[in-house]
């Protein structure tokens, strides 16, 4: 169990082994909910880009510029107004 102080501001250092345990780093941006039962819940809300870079890639997937991506929304949006 960690244990954190309530300054005198409203303010909350959340310990390392927590901070650590839901990666949370400088500038992250985390989520309180209070339960019905009274508890508080802390989650983290945001990643930053580069947390996510190439998490949606599948293996063996096409790599597409960025020139056929506006080609096919360009077509896209063209056939859905014939």
């Amino acid at each position: 169990m960690a244990l954190a102080t309530l300054t005198t501001k409203g303010q909350v250092t959340i310990p390392k082994e927590i901070r650590d345990s839901l990666k949370l780093h400088t500038g992250d941006k985390i989520e309180i909910i209070v339960t019905e039962r009274g508890q508080a819940v802390i989650r983290p809300v945001s990643k930053k880009v580069d947390d996510m870079f190439c998490k949606l890639r599948k293996p063996g997937q096409k790599t597409v510029s960025l020139k056929e991506m506006d080609d096919a929304i360009r077509n896209r949006i063209k056939d859905s107004y014939k």
